[in-house]
């Protein structure tokens, strides 16, 4: 960080959400048995460019829709005082074929406003473009919806806006773990410079959103072995526990439920 940039001013940072702000698939170098992601990378730039103190929770839980994470989560986070909140959520919502992005976009927006109340500040997010996704990519309609309303939001109440649709990095299969859903590590780390951006810090890194050079070109033949290993082993399964009303976060707790200083 250069001498004219002055350090972050949040004390206290705390992110809600689902598997992305939980972190899946970026294990925890410090803790195998968790997941860490672009928010908690987020936090410990901020921490960094503070010179320590910054306080951080990350209540996020996979599986959780929009309902659950302007509820319970949020009012959970709001006890903690923070003076910086990211909320992303809705991606679970907008894989249902009837879900209405506009519904989620006002649950949204009532969500920043009460943040917005508090004074503190608020980082929301569009979703990714799913174009090159096999059958993830038929929800692209309501993602691109869902987007235009953040965007309208964000600019009515004053939210910083980490545009991942707009993240050419993220085009790349590369970003993804084999899921297909959720990122890799190299994924999370760009998302947490694109989040700095979005704050209006300088990224650590000027090339953060340059996507990486030419991949080994597949065979057609290839490509559709791949894609049905993983629709049995990833979409079958998600398929039976939406069959079952299941999530992959049932039983599951938050990993940083308390504000800890870093």
């Amino acid at each position: 960080m250069s001498a004219e940039t002055p350090a972050p001013r949040w004390r206290k940072y705390v992110a809600i959400g689902d598997s992305f702000t939980e972190g899946l698939n970026d294990v925890d170098p410090d803790n195998p048995e968790q997941f860490r992601g672009w928010a908690d990378m987020l936090a410990a730039r901020i921490n960094e460019r503070r010179g320590g103190g910054l306080q951080y929770a990350n209540l996020a839980i996979r599986g959780r829709l929009m309902e659950d994470v302007v509820g319970n989560q949020l009012q959970a986070a709001l006890a903690l005082k923070p003076d910086l909140v990211s909320i992303v959520a809705g991606g679970n919502d907008i894989l249902r074929p009837h879900v209405s992005p506009d519904i989620l976009a006002l649950r949204l927006e009532r969500a920043v406003i009460e943040i917005r109340a508090t004074g503190a500040d608020v980082l929301v997010a569009t979703g990714m473009d799913t174009k090159e996704s096999p059958i993830v990519n038929k929800t692209r309609g309501r993602t691109a919806l869902f987007n235009a309303n953040i965007w309208s939001l964000a600019r009515r109440h004053g939210a910083h806006v980490l545009d991942l649709w707009g993240m050419r990095a993220l085009r790349d299969w590369r970003m993804w773990s084999e899921d297909r859903i959720h990122l890799t590590t190299e994924g999370h780390t760009r998302v947490s410079q694109g989040a700095l951006a979005a704050l209006g810090l300088s990224p650590d890194d000027p090339n953060w959103d340059i996507p990486l050079g030419e991949a080994h070109e597949t065979t057609r033949l290839e490509q559709l072995q791949a894609d049905a290993e993983w629709f049995k082993t990833h979409v079958l399964p998600w398929a039976t526990r939406r069959l079952r009303g299941k999530s992959s976060g049932d039983e599951k707790v938050a990993k940083r439920p308390e504000l800890t200083e870093l």
